[in-house]
C-alpha cells in the first residue's frame, strides 16, 4: 500500500465529514461537496493552502509531528483516528504512544490456560492477532461464533469469516456494524504495517470478492474495539446478547484477548450455559454432519 496515497485520501475523507458551520465557517450556497473546502482546513490548521493541497495529493512526502498535530485538532480526529494519521504519515506524536508490537502467530501457554478458566465460567473468549487473525479461542467461543480450530489456517480470520462466509450474515444480530468495525480494524492495522504483504493480499481478497467489504473499505473509517455489546442468533440456543472486553496481552504479541459476559439471571446467560453443555456432549456422525453446516458449532 501507498502510505503518501493513504495519507491524503484520509485528510480527504476527514475533511468531508467537517460541518462548516461547527468550525466557525461562513455558510456558503455554492458549495458543492460536503465538509471544508481545503483553504478553509488550512486556514484551521495553520498552514499554506499550497502545503496542505499537495500532502493531500500526495505529492509531499514529508509532515512534522506539529502539522499533523494542528491537522488532527482541526479535524477534530478521535484518539483512534489521530493515531493512523501519524501512523500513515511515519512518524510519532509528539506525546509518546505505546510502540506497536511485532506480530505473533501463537499464545502463551498462560494464555490458553486462561480461556480455559473463562470456560469454566461460562465466558466466550479468543485472541485475534495481527489482520484480526483468531490466533486462539476456548471452547465456547467456538460453539458461539465458529469453529475455527477445524478451519484451513487461512481462513482462521475474522474479516474472512465475516465477509465470506454466509453463516456469518444469519449469525450476528447487527451484522452491518460487525462489518463496518472489521473493515475500520484493517484500516488501522494498515496504517501501521503498511509493508505487510499478508495483509494486503487479505485486503485485496475482501475487496475483490466482497462489495460490502469495499464499500466499507472506501469510507477510511478506523477503530479499535475496547468494550461494547453484540447480540447473536444462534442457530441452537436462540437469541441472545453479550458484552465484550478487549485486552491488549502484554509483551511484544500484537495480540488482543476478548472476553464475552453476559448479565447475571439473563436469559442469554441461561443460553450461555445450554451452549457450554451442548457443545462438550458427544456428536453422533449423523449431528456432527448437520452441526458442521451451521454457524457457531464446535465439531
Amino acid at each position: 500500500m501507498n502510505q503518501i496515497v493513504e495519507l491524503g485520501e484520509f485528510l480527504r475523507s476527514c475533511r468531508g465529514r467537517i460541518d462548516p458551520a461547527d468550525a466557525g465557517m461562513p455558510k456558503s450556497a455554492r458549495r458543492r461537496v460536503p465538509g471544508l473546502r481545503r483553504e478553509e482546513l488550512a486556514q484551521l490548521a495553520g498552514v499554506s493552502v499550497d502545503y496542505y493541497t499537495r500532502l493531500e495529493q500526495g505529492r509531499s512526502r514529508t509532515a512534522s509531528p506539529e502539522i499533523l498535530e494542528s491537522l488532527a485538532a482541526a479535524l477534530r480526529l478521535d484518539d483512534t483516528e489521530h493515531a493512523h494519521l501519524f501512523d500513515l504519515a511515519n512518524r510519532r506524536p509528539i506525546q509518546p504512544r505505546r510502540a506497536t508490537p511485532s506480530p505473533a502467530e501463537h499464545v502463551s501457554p498462560a494464555v490458553h490456560q486462561l480461556l480455559a478458566t473463562l470456560d469454566a465460567a461460562y465466558c466466550p473468549a479468543f485472541v485475534l492477532g495481527r489482520r484480526t487473525d483468531v490466533v486462539a479461542s476456548n471452547l465456547l467461543a467456538r460453539a458461539l461464533i465458529a469453529d475455527f480450530d477445524a478451519m484451513p489456517a487461512n481462513e482462521r480470520n475474522q474479516a474472512t469469516f465475516v465477509f465470506l462466509n454466509p453463516a456469518a450474515r444469519a449469525l450476528y444480530a447487527d451484522w452491518e456494524t460487525v462489518a463496518a468495525d472489521t473493515a475500520a480494524m484493517l484500516r488501522m492495522d494498515a496504517g501501521r504495517h503498511p509493508e505487510d504483504p499478508q495483509l494486503g493480499a487479505l485486503v485485496g481478497e475482501l475487496a475483490v470478492r466482497s462489495e460490502h467489504f469495499r464499500a466499507y473499505w472506501a469510507e477510511r473509517r478506523v477503530h479499535e474495539r475496547t468494550e461494547g455489546a453484540k447480540g447473536y442468533h444462534h442457530p441452537v440456543v436462540g437469541e441472545l446478547t453479550v458484552t465484550y472486553q478487549a485486552l491488549a496481552l502484554p509483551g511484544e504479541s500484537n495480540q488482543t484477548l476478548f472476553i464475552y459476559s453476559t448479565e447475571p439471571d439473563s436469559s442469554s446467560e441461561t443460553a450461555l450455559r445450554l451452549l457450554a453443555t451442548w457443545s462438550t456432549e458427544p456428536l453422533t456422525d449423523q449431528s456432527r454432519t448437520a452441526a458442521s453446516n451451521e454457524p457457531g458449532t464446535t465439531v
